[in-house]
């Protein structure tokens, strides 16, 4: 049985990995820049910053003595880099991603907490790295990390600059530019939802009779930053056939356990758009040969697993996302029709509506629960796990039983 050690996690040792973030401006429609000012309850300090990043992805690299490879790999809209972090030599490849959007940022210390564990010349990271590939995007959205919020920074203009066939088309479903949000104004600051912006199709050329589209449709790769999680995909499948997992990390509000008054700290899900071989999923039918709903269901049952191994006192309630979900133009979705065993993390809350000891517990959840999916795919008994054990995981509320 390959296993990671599994760590007496504190908060303190997590977020030793952080140090406070400087915020800088980030662009609106027009050539002035403007400065937006936080009102969160909690600093988004103890998070990654994109310098930070940088630097430690350096560090990591430097002291793997070549055993994990940083590369740049596409640039966000501002024109920031974007970075993969490759580990292992196996055959299987897993592609892990965080921060798409800009104010779900557990993910990305959990990578790098990873990054260096999975580096080691521990018995158990040497037998990974023999099994597994695993490719980190650890900042896929990183205008937005640096602003705090969860689009990116990207007009309308822009995209029919980039693509001129738009022109005349009604801006898409996802680009929001009025209205305040987490105490942004998008009137001034405009952006799209990246993680709405993918298509299973992942040689789709933007045209303006698919606009604006609708969450029920798929995307249109537009954006900057989906079109480098898409590339980043397609040269995976170019050279290992298929990306056997791919999982995305994200933030939810505040849910419960259906049916009670427990609060949910992780949400995980496997279900984005329906099985292509039924009558429901039948548009999908392209697609079919590929999908693999079961493996997804065994991959979340891998993570749910292993954070019920430590009982309900270490990390809290662990929930199943809504399920019945029609998301082509998500990640998950597209690249689950692409043929990706797929695991969704959704963490409790929002970064600004946490304190440093809720950070910590929630970082560590994620890392756990991306290990336990990496070490059941790596010794292989990911596939002695029933998928239908993963129908008996609690579902998800909105609210509270009263």
């Amino acid at each position: 049985m390959i296993s990671l050690k599994k760590k007496l996690f504190t908060s303190v040792g997590v977020l030793g990995l952080c140090t406070a973030l400087v915020m800088p401006a980030y662009p609106a429609e027009v050539a002035a820049k403007s400065q937006p000012e936080h009102h969160h309850d909690y600093s988004i300090s103890g998070f990654i910053d994109y310098d930070e990043l940088q630097k430690k992805l350096q560090q990591i690299e430097a002291s793997s003595k070549g055993t994990v490879q940083v590369e740049t790999v596409g640039q966000s809209n501002q024109g920031l880099d974007i970075y993969t972090a490759r580990v292992g030599t196996g055959d299987q490849v897993l592609l892990i991603q965080s921060e798409i959007h800009g104010n779900e940022k557990t993910g990305t210390v959990a990578i790098l907490n990873m990054l260096k564990d999975l580096s080691s010349n521990s018995k158990e990271a040497r037998e990974i790295r023999e099994e597994l590939t695993i490719v980190f995007m650890p900042m896929m959205n990183p205008d937005a990390s640096e602003a705090d919020k969860r689009r990116n920074s990207m007009t309308w203009s822009e995209a029919v600059e980039d693509f001129p066939q738009l022109a005349g088309a009604t801006p898409s479903w996802n680009y929001l530019d009025r209205g305040i949000s987490q105490s942004y104004n998008y009137g001034e600051n405009p952006g799209f939802d990246v993680n709405r912006d993918f298509n299973p199709d992942l040689d789709y050329v933007p045209q303006a009779e698919d606009f604006p589209g609708a969450s029920n449709l798929p995307g249109w790769y537009i954006t900057p930053e989906s079109q480098t999680s898409r590339d980043v995909y397609k040269s995976l499948q170019t050279e290992f056939g298929e990306v056997d997992v791919f999982v995305d990390i994200h933030h939810q509000g505040m849910y419960y356990v259906d049916g009670t008054d427990d609060e949910v700290t992780l949400s995980l899900s496997a279900q984005f758009v329906p099985d292509p071989s039924t009558a429901e999923g039948a548009k999908y039918a392209q697609y079919a040969d590929n999908y693999d709903y079961d493996f997804s269901r065994q991959l979340n049952l891998a993570a749910y697993n292993e954070l019920q191994s430590y009982g309900n006192s270490k990390f809290g309630n662990i929930s199943l996302y809504s399920q019945g979900l029609d998301l082509p133009g998500t990640a998950l979705g597209s690249y689950a029709l692409n043929g990706s065993g797929t695991v969704l993390f959704e963490v409790r809350g929002q970064t600004q509506m946490m304190g440093q000891k809720e950070k910590g517990r929630l970082v560590q959840s994620v890392e756990r629960g991306l290990n336990g999916i990496v070490e059941a795919v790596a010794d292989g008994s990911v596939e002695t796990l029933n998928p239908e054990e993963y129908e008996n995981i609690p579902l998800t509320s909105y609210s509270p039983s009263n």
